[in-house]
C-alpha cells in the first residue's frame, strides 16, 4: 500500500476553518504538514480569479477540498440554485487550476446526498449511478458528484492524481447549530437542550420518523481523510462511514434521553423525510487505507450534547 509522508508537505484545506475542516487541519499540523487555509472573506472560491490568487499565495502540493455551501433539508429546499452553482463552480475550477499547476494530489470530499434516492442498503460505491438523488438535495448532491466525473476524466486524459471520498452525515462538537441551516443531529440537540433549559413541555420534529440515517463522528472522518490522502491512489469513490443505521424516531428518542428532555415529541408529517434510508458499505475504506470508525454513536452524541450545553451557558 503506497504511503505519502505528510511531514513538510504544503497542504491547502478549503473549508479548513469549518466543522470538519478544523479537525483535518489539526491532524495535518500534528503530522508536521505546512497548512494553508483560504478564508472565504479573502478568497471567494466560486470566482476563478480568487481560485488563482489562492493557488498563487498558497503554492500547495496537496489540496483537500472541503469547502461547500450546505445545509439540512429546509436549507436545500430554499437554495437549490445557489447550492448547485456554488458547489459546482468551486470544485470544477479548483480541480482545473490544480491540473494546470501540476499539483501533486487533489482530494475531493463528496457527499452521501449524491447517491440515488432508492439505493439498496447498504450503499455500495458501484450503486452511485443507478438513479437520481433524493429530490430535496439533488442539486447539491449532483454538483458534488460532478467532481468525481472530473477527477476520473482528468486521471484518464492528464494522469491527474485526484481521489474522491463520500462521507456519510457527520456530527460532533463545533457543528452548525443554526436553526435555519443545521443538519438533523445538531437541530435535535438544540431543540432538546433548549427545551430543558426553557422548561418547554414539547418539541416539534420534521417528518414521520421512519427514515433512517447513518452518522460518522467528525474526528473519525478527519482521520479517514488523512489516511486516504496518505494511502489511497484509486479512481473509484470511497465511502466514509461507521456502518451503523438508525431511524430518525430512534435518534430523536436517544438525543432526548441523553439531553434530559422528558416532554412530548410532536411529529410534523407535512414536512419531508428526505431519503428513505441511508447506510453505507464501508468495507472499501477499510481495505484500501485501513479506516474503521472508532467512536461509538452514544459516546459521540454525549460529547456533542455536552459541548452545546457549555456553549449555551457561556453565551448566557
Amino acid at each position: 500500500m503506497p504511503m505519502r509522508d505528510l511531514r513538510g508537505k504544503r497542504v491547502s484545506v478549503t473549508g479548513g476553518s469549518g466543522f470538519l475542516g478544523a479537525q483535518v487541519v489539526r491532524r495535518l499540523k500534528a503530522c508536521g504538514a505546512e497548512v494553508f487555509v483560504p478564508r472565504s472573506r479573502e478568497y471567494d472560491l466560486v470566482q476563478l480569479d480568487a481560485v488563482r490568487s489562492f493557488y498563487d499565495d498558497a503554492k500547495p502540493e496537496i489540496v483537500i477540498h472541503l469547502a461547500a455551501q450546505v445545509g439540512g433539508i429546509g436549507a436545500n429546499l430554499k437554495n437549490p440554485g445557489r447550492y448547485f452553482y456554488d458547489n459546482l463552480m468551486m470544485g470544477v475550477q479548483l480541480i482545473e487550476e490544480a491540473r494546470l499547476r501540476g499539483i501533486e494530489k487533489f482530494v475531493s470530499i463528496g457527499t452521501v446526498c449524491a447517491y440515488p434516492k432508492h439505493t439498496p442498503v447498504p450503499f455500495r460505491e458501484q450503486d452511485l449511478w443507478t438513479g437520481y438523488p433524493e429530490e430535496t438535495n439533488a442539486p447539491y448532491g449532483l454538483a458534488k458528484k460532478m467532481l468525481l466525473v472530473q477527477s476520473q476524466a482528468y486521471r484518464d486524459q492528464y494522469d491527474f492524481r485526484g481521489i474522491y471520498l463520500l462521507p456519510v452525515n457527520l456530527y460532533g462538537p463545533h457543528d452548525n447549530f443554526d436553526a435555519e441551516t443545521s443538519h438533523v443531529i445538531p437541530a435535535l440537540i438544540k431543540k432538546c437542550v433548549d427545551a430543558v433549559e426553557n422548561g418547554a413541555e414539547q418539541i416539534e420534529v420534521w417528518g414521520s420518523g421512519t427514515a433512517s440515517r447513518e452518522f460518522l463522528y467528525v474526528d473519525d472522518c478527519a482521520e479517514a481523510i488523512l489516511l486516504a490522502t496518505e494511502r489511497y491512489e484509486g479512481t473509484a469513490p470511497v465511502n466514509l462511514g461507521a456502518g451503523r443505521e438508525i431511524t430518525i424516531r430512534d435518534l430523536v428518542e436517544k438525543v432526548a434521553e441523553l439531553a434530559g428532555f422528558k416532554g412530548q415529541i410532536k411529529w410534523d408529517k407535512t414536512k419531508p423525510d428526505g431519503q428513505p434510508r441511508r447506510c453505507l458499505d464501508v468495507s472499501l475504506a477499510s481495505k484500501e487505507f485501513g479506516f474503521n470508525a472508532s467512536t461509538s454513536f452514544e459516546d459521540g452524541l454525549r460529547k456533542t450534547i455536552e459541548w452545546y450545553a457549555v456553549q449555551r451557558q457561556q453565551a448566557a
